[in-house]
């Protein structure tokens, strides 16, 4: 227990180490969840990791085509498997200003649910949204030296989340701000159901030195939302909804 205090100890003051940058372009980190062997959730016949990778690209894309003063940096392009430490190491090497993670959520044995939300780090706050971080932490499970590289992390014990207590940093507000901006942009853009901003205990979130978020676009699980999520259309919505918040953040924070 004390190691794993005194790495997040360490983990503090690399954040309070890493400033926004007030001149220079503006680092953007899109990290497409899941790929490669890890598919995430499954629908009847659509996966989220090519989900995923579809808003993601289509997302930056549209940030290369506008934003000349914005660096994109995908933590995968392609069909591929990274860990979570490391998408969240490639947000720190390259002194990212912000860090977004697209996923998409999933439901148990056939329980049907709509809408797109957001989730910034901090503790669960109720059984859904631990729920929602264990499914998405549970890829490191694929990692062949987790125990290690996680200090001992275990993505289905509850006492493991009690470590994020220590993580309510200087970086929470604006990663709140963010996914409200996002919410309520993806949400009017795409015509979606607004369920809400929330927090919970996601690994790549807890390692990233700067404002971050984790979407969830919809439930591939249900019928509905999936061909949705799945069609070019809803592709499309959501990558703008997306884009329209990031701006709005970037032309907020970039100069300060």
């Amino acid at each position: 227990m004390k190691k794993r205090i005194l790495f997040l100890l360490l983990m503090v003051l690399a954040m309070s180490a890493t400033m926004m940058a007030g001149n220079g372009k503006f680092t953007l980190v899109i990290d497409a969840g899941h790929g490669g062997r890890d598919s995430g959730a499954k629908g009847r016949s659509a996966y989220e990791k090519n989900i995923n990778l579809r808003v993601a690209l289509a997302f930056g894309k549209m940030v290369e085509n506008n934003c000349p003063d914005v660096k994109v940096i995908y933590t995968r392009k392609t069909d591929v498997f990274i860990p979570l430490s490391e998408r969240a190491a490639i947000a720190n090497r390259n002194k990212a200003d912000l860090f977004i993670s697209i996923h998409t959520n999933a439901l148990p044995n056939g329980k049907i649910a709509r809408g797109f939300e957001v989730y910034t780090l901090g503790m669960h706050r109720a059984s859904d949204n631990l729920d929602v971080a264990k499914r998405e932490n549970s890829v490191i499970l694929v990692e062949k030296d987790y125990k290690t590289r996680y200090q001992g992390f275990n993505p289905n014990s509850s006492e493991s989340y009690i470590m994020f207590e220590f993580m309510q940093d200087k970086y929470m507000a604006r990663s709140v701000e963010l996914a409200r901006m996002i919410q309520r942009s993806v949400c009017r853009t795409a015509s979606r159901p607004n369920k809400g901003v929330h927090q919970a205990g996601f690994l790549v979130l807890r390692e990233t030195s700067m404002p971050s978020c984790l979407i969830e676009l919809g439930f591939i699980t249900t019928p509905d939302e999936e061909r949705l999520l799945d069609s070019e259309s809803g592709i499309k919505n959501h990558a703008k909804g997306i884009f329209d918040a990031f701006v709005s953040y970037k032309n907020k924070y970039k100069a300060r």
